[in-house]
This record gives C-alpha cells, structure tokens and sequence, in this order.
C-alpha cells in the first residue's frame, strides 16, 4: 500500500468518528412504534391531567375615581370640608386594594374562611351559594381548622357531624379577634347528631346550622364544612385581585379582575370590594368633617353649659329683686357693650382655637384630628389651606402604612411636605394671634368707656343689666354654633365617595381561562415525541456496534465480500441440507465473489488455494461461514477439507458427526499421521480435521515446521482448504496463520461486533500483515424501506458477489410459532 493510501486511509478513519445523522434517521424510522407508543402515553397523561385539573375563571369589574364635589358646598358655606383633588387618587386606590386591612374587611364581611364542600369525582368540589344549607358560627368560641367535617342530614330536622380524626392535636381559630389556640382531638372516627338551628357546642366547633328554604336536601346526603385560617385567607385574596387602568383615555377608571376555580364567589369577592372601598373612602374623605362636628359638639357643650347657669342667675335674681325699667339711654349702652363682650368672645375663641392648634401642631405626629378653622370663624384662607394640605396628607400617610414599610422614600417625600407645610402655618398662626390680641385690646378699651358710664346707676341695676348681657351673649354664641353644626351636619352627609362602581362584576357565563387544555396536548405531543428521540439519540450516540454495510464501508477500506442473512436451523450444515435456502444462496455468492480474488494469485495456480476465516471475537458467525463455505466448495465438485485450527475452543466436528479424540493437535506433536486425523463426512468431496485435544502451547503448535508441511502436502492433494481459526482480536493464532493464506475473510456480525475491532483489522491491513482480507456481515437483515435500514445494505449484492437473492429464486423459509405464521398471514393479505 502506498504512503498516499495509508493517509487515505488514516483520514477515512478520522472521518468515521462523525456523527452519522442519516444512521441516526433511519435507527428512528425502525424504532417508530416506540415514539408511537410515547406520544401515546403521553397523550394519555395529558388527557387524566385534564380531567382532573379545575376549571379556572376570570371576572372583572369597573369603578371609577373622581373628585365628586360636595353639591351643597357653595361659596357662601362658612364650613369647607372639600379638599384635594383626583390628582394621585388612582394610586392611592390602587394602594388601598392591596392593603391588608382592605381586604380583611372585605373576607369578613363574606366570610369567605367557611367553605362549603361536596364530594366530587377527583376532589371535594366548593359548592358555596348552592349549598342547601349555611353555618353561623359563634365568633367568641373557637372553630377547627383545615379539616373538613363531613355534614350527613339524617331527616328533616337532625343531621350528624362525622370525621376521622388522625392525630390527637389541632389549631382552631377565634374569629372574633383572630387568635388560634391549640385543641385536642378525639382520635378516630367520630360521629355526634344534632338538631337543625340548635347550636352546636363540641371542644372544636361552635356553630349553629340552618338550612335554606328553596333548597331541597335527601336524607343521608352528605357535605363537608371546612374552616380555613382568617390570616391565611386575607393574605391569599389581597394580591390576587389584578387593578389597571381601563384605557388610556380613561386613566380614572379601573378595571377590578379576579381568578378562580368558582365565579359565585369572585363576584361576590369584586362587588364586596368595591362597596367597601367606597365607603371606607367616604369614610376617609369625612374625617375632616368628622373632626369639626366633634369640635363644635364640644364647644357647644360648654356654651350650654354657661347658658343654663347664667339663665338660673338671672331667675334667682328677678326673684330676689323686684322688677324695675332702666331707662332707654343705659338700655343703649348696656347693649353696645353687650356686643363688644361677644366680639371679645370670638376673638378669644379664635385665640383658644390657635394655641390649641399650636400645641397640636408643636407636640402630635399625627395630624388627621384636626378640627376646621372655620368652625370658631377664622377665615383666614392661608390657614384654611395649610390645615387642609397637612389633613390630607396625614390621611394620605396612614393609608400607605399598610403596604409600605417605614423609612421607605415615599414616607420621606410626604414628611417632608407635611413638615413644610406645618413650618408655614405655624409662622401664619403666630401672625394671626398677634392681630386677634391687638383686636381683644382695642375691644377691652372700648368695653372699660362703656362700663364707666354704667357705674353711676344704683347696683342692683349695674347687676342686671350685666346679667342680661351675660344670657343675651351665652344665647348668641349657643345660636351661632348650633347654625355651624347644623351646616356641618348637612354638608357632611350630602358628600359622596369619589369611589363609584359603573359595571358591577356578573356572571353571565364564560369567563373561562384555564386550564389550557391544548397547551397540555400540545406539550403532550413535543414530550412523547423528542424524549424518545432523544433516548434513541443517547443509545445511538453510545452504541459503538455495527449495524450495516454503510459503517462497515466509513470505519475501513477493506472491501465486502458477502451478506449472510440472519437464519434459525438446529445445526451449521445450512448449505448442505437447505441448499434451496435464502443463506445457501449467500454462500454461493459468496463462493463467486471469492474466485475474482483467488485468480489474482497467479503463482501456483496448479495447487490447492488456502482461505482462512477469522473474526474479532467469539461468537460472529466464524466457524458456521468455515463450515458452509468449505461445503459449497465440495458440492461444486472441489477436493476441500476443513482445518479446525481454533486450539483453545474447538467446534466444528459435532456438526459432522464425529469425535474430537484426534485431530490437528496430534498430527502436529507427531502422536499421528495425516491420514489418521482425516475424517471423510456425508458431504461428497469433503474431509475435515478436528482441533483435537486442548494443548497447552497453541501458538508454537501453530507455528512448528509440521504445520507449514500439512499446509504444502493439503495444496497437492485438495483443490481448496478452509482455515477455521481462533478470533483474531483475541489471541495471536491466527495471524500467525496469515502466512498460509490466498485469501482472509473476516466476519462481522451485525448488531454485535465492536466498532472498534475494526481499527484493530485496520491497522494489520496497512502494515502488511494480513493481505487479500475481505469483510462478510452476518446477520444481515432486508429493509424494505428506502435501499437502507437499521443494519442497511444493498438488497441486490455488494462487493464482488451477489447478497441474498429474492424469494423467487429460493425456497421460502418455515416459519414456526404463532407469531411466523401471523406475519406469513399478514403478508398474504
């Protein structure tokens, strides 16, 4: 072999390392019922996961947030309790749907921690309105739970509570303040009758059942009641409803959306939550109002009080003194000084006012008590402003304390504003205390002049017209802030939430989300179809055996000879009593082929030719091809004999009916003759030498001087000699025996030899030391789709011979069993 064949070949070997993808295409192609049958059972799974999975529904709802203006607030109202605007509104609505506190109110008021259950075909189905029947618990007394128990109605008037209880502690909650406690269990099964609307008194639950009018309930029907954990239930609702803008036209509006396996209770849950959002924003948006109205009610507790002491003075007075006229002109004083006294009242009021506010402002943190100063008449519109700036924000404040944490920089941003804010009216407060004093001097002067006219009347009428400028003041200032109330009292109750529902959540069928059924069919399909393929890759890209001519011809440039097809027979005279067979037929051509290669060898063309059959290892096939290949040489009429020279294993002489007493081990330690190791068989112009005895050295029998001459002396007196020798990729025999040799054949079964044997021939080929060598595959199986398979070939011959012939041209094969008669069955019709 030349230096350029030997990088030819080198390069070709590299190059059978690469991925054979069409190897990889058709190993698939023949393991196609398996990715069938995955894509089944995957199918299969999909379908029991959605039978069993809940159906889950989405509903939504729209409010709105606008800055509803107070329609009884005018110009002309003394009391504003309108402040802000619906600027940062929908923000703080949003806020306000996730708060904890929010959402508590909405759970308890539905009470949505019952759960009214029924047994259904893969879980307990939540009945909830369409149970016949509801609970009232006692919110004092603990109720179990996150167990079922079950509700059998016995008649009309009596059920029974049933459960079997596993372990011997459980946690029951009291609803009223929301704690939980530990309880102790029966353990076992447990059953108690009670009557239905007497309560229910057991060491874990404490309810009274009631059953519904319009429901109808069978005796020994059967429910289950399940008391979940308040907390737990709060905190699984609180981020579930989705908020988000309706559209971008309409920022104000919001739509609410809810998920769930039961669309009864997700309207319930979005109409409860937007009711209450809306109250307790009207709640929130009173507050200020709220604050006045107490305010006054305490001012006015006071002036009434001062009202009814000085009304008895004045009685007890008249009483004492007899009734006399005071004359018109000290009337006339007596009533202007009257007003000056009430103008120094309001003012000083304004000043309590102030210094309370001062104070307030000076040593709260918490600014959302702070009454109206225009309840005591401070019209100051820089006050009014700034008190209503830091009210507003204050609430605004309280409210994120539910879903923000303390420190954060929105918390910052708004004390910042508020501290801003308060810094600029307490300098306002200030200013305006010091004019209210100006004016309360300028007023006490005036009073002085006034009262120093009325000195020179007698005292006992100085003393009654001082009382009666006492009642007529305490009279006035109770009718001034019963007229402020009153506004208070109307302007408060005509304010409307900015909060309105506009399309109030509805069932009306559909609404369905989940579960995505053909998802879970589609992800069926990609599973049971890529994860066999990719365990078919895993194996292919793993298995390193041979499985066709092609991988034989990409490993090696040795040529192929011949294809052996797979065939079942009781022993290895295939050829000789099936000559009509499929594999007969293979020998043949095998026979044929072999010719083109032995006419090469021109020297000796007069003597026997030696043809020597290996293999890698045991078990290929090597000894059935030397017994079938000598046999169709001595049916075409040519002198052959058989050499079993496989020392170590011998095989070959019970197919033949003969003993393995002597044989090639006797003749080449001299113990006999040539004649006496010959067997003569029932196969015409066919001889055959056993093995004989297992000697200790193989090797140097098979490499004596005696082993040379049997060769020269079987080439005069044979026309062919058949070398049936040990595998070569496991011991050294047969290469040792090369020398001998016109021809080599080296078997390779299918399905079984090693990849790797191959670069092992490969390499004894290049370095000389095994020539004319030729593969024949064994177990070689037809595919009839495409020209390739797994193990593919040509159907029609390969190399320089025939391959396996169509059934025309040789007897069909017995087919035994049921299954072979099946397939015969099948392929006839």
């Amino acid at each position: 072999m030349t230096q350029y064949e030997f990088d030819d070949q080198d390069q070709m070997e590299s190059g059978g390392m690469t991925f054979d993808f069409r190897g990889y295409l058709f190993k698939v192609l023949n393991l196609w019922k398996l990715v069938l049958l995955c894509i089944g059972v995957a199918l299969i799974i999909a379908y029991l996961i959605n039978v069993r999975k809940q159906n889950i529904y989405r509903l939504d709802s729209l409010i709105t947030v606008e800055n509803d203006q107070n329609p009884f607030f005018t110009a002309n109202t003394s009391i504003s309790f309108n402040w802000g605007g619906v600027s940062g509104k929908v923000g703080k609505v949003i806020t306000s749907l996730q708060t904890r506190t929010h959402n508590e109110l909405v759970v308890d008021s539905l009470q949505f921690y019952v759960d009214y259950l029924k047994e259904g075909k893969y879980r307990k189905e939540d009945i909830y309105k369409d149970a016949p029947f509801f609970v009232e618990i006692d919110k004092d007394k603990g109720q179990l739970l996150n167990q079922p128990l079950g509700i059998r109605f016995i008649n009309a008037t009596q059920f029974e509570i049933f459960n079997e209880f596993e372990t011997e502690d459980g946690r029951m909650q009291f609803y009223g303040d929301k704690h939980t406690e530990t309880v102790r269990l029966p353990i076992g099964v447990f059953t108690k009758t009670f009557t239905i609307g007497k309560p229910v008194e057991l060491p874990f639950v404490h309810f009274t059942l009631f059953t519904k009018p319009d429901h109808t309930i069978s005796n020994n029907e059967e429910y289950f009641v399940r008391f979940l954990n308040f907390d737990q239930v709060v905190n699984d609702y609180k981020n579930a409803v989705k908020t988000e803008p309706f559209s971008k036209e309409s920022s104000s509006v919001l739509k609410l959306s809810l998920s769930g396996h039961n669309k009864a209770k997700i309207v319930d849950y979005l109409n409860a939550t937007s009711a209450i959002l809306s109250r307790t924003e009207l709640e929130r948006k009173n507050l200020y109002a709220t604050n006045t109205i107490r305010f006054i009610d305490s001012s006015l507790a006071s002036v009434n009080n001062s009202l009814k002491d000085v009304s008895e003075e004045m009685n007890t007075f008249r009483k004492q003194n007899k009734v006399f006229d005071v004359d018109a002109e000290m009337t006339e004083v007596s009533s202007r000084l009257r007003e000056y006294e009430m103008a120094k009242e309001i003012e000083q009021t304004k000043l309590n006012y102030l210094n309370a506010l001062d104070d307030y402002l000076q040593t709260k943190t918490n600014y959302i008590n702070i009454a109206a100063p225009s309840s005591v008449g401070i019209e100051e519109p820089n006050i009014q402003q700034s008190v209503g700036k830091i009210t507003a924000l204050a609430i605004e404040r309280q409210s994120l304390e539910y879903t923000m944490k303390e420190g954060s920089n929105l918390f910052k941003d708004l004390d910042r504003r508020i501290d801003a804010e308060k810094k600029v009216l307490l300098e306002t407060i200030d200013a305006t205390k010091r004019t209210i004093r100006l004016q309360l001097n300028s007023i006490q002067r005036q009073a002085a002049n006034l009262e120093s006219k009325l000195s020179n009347l007698p005292e006992d009428q100085q003393q009654y017209l001082k009382i009666q400028r006492k009642l007529d003041i305490s009279q006035e200032a109770y009718n001034i802030y019963m007229a402020k109330r009153s506004e208070a009292a109307i302007v408060k109750a005509a304010n409307i939430s900015d909060i309105t529902s506009i399309d109030d959540a509805k069932d009306i069928g559909g609404g369905l989300i989940g579960p995505n059924k053909s998802l879970n069919y589609m992800m069926a399909l990609m599973v049971g179809f890529f994860l066999p393929m990719l365990m078919i890759f895993i194996i292919y890209l793993l298995d390193n055996t041979i499985h066709g001519s092609d991988e034989v011809e990409r490993l090696s440039r040795i040529p192929i000879l011949g294809l052996i097809g797979k065939y079942k027979y009781h022993n290895n005279l295939v050829v000789f009593e099936k000559p009509k067979s499929a594999v007969a037929e293979s020998f043949r051509s095998i026979r044929s082929s072999m010719q083109f290669i032995l006419k090469k060898q021109d020297n000796k063309s007069n003597l026997g030719k030696t043809i020597m059959i290996t293999s890698s290892v045991s078990g290929e096939g090597k000894t059935f091809t030397s017994i079938n290949m000598a046999t169709v040489y001595a049916l075409s009429g040519k002198k052959t004999i058989l050499l079993g020279l496989d020392l170590r294993k011998p095989k070959i002489f019970g197919d033949f009916g003969i003993t393995n007493d002597s044989g090639m081990v006797n003749y080449l330690i001299g113990e006999h003759d040539l004649e006496r190791v010959t067997s003569h068989t029932n196969v015409d112009n066919l001889d055959i030498i056993p093995s004989g005895p297992v000697p200790p050295n193989p090797s140097e029998l098979l490499m004596s001087d005696m082993m040379a001459d049997l060769i020269d002396q079987l080439r005069i007196d044979y026309d062919m000699i058949i070398l049936d020798t040990p595998p070569l990729g496991l011991v050294t025999d047969a290469l040792q025996l090369t020398q001998f040799a016109d021809a080599t054949i080296f078997m390779v079964r299918l399905d079984y030899t090693k990849k790797g044997m191959l670069s092992l021939i490969n390499a004894k080929y290049r370095m000389g030391e095994v020539k004319n060598i030729s593969f024949v595959l064994n177990f070689y199986k037809h595919k009839t789709n495409h020209n390739y398979g797994y193990g593919y070939g040509y159907g029609y011959g390969y190399g320089y011979g025939y391959g396996v012939y169509g059934n025309a041209y040789h007897e069909k094969d017995k087919k035994s069993g049921i299954i072979g008669k099946l397939k015969e069955y099948i392929k006839k019709s």
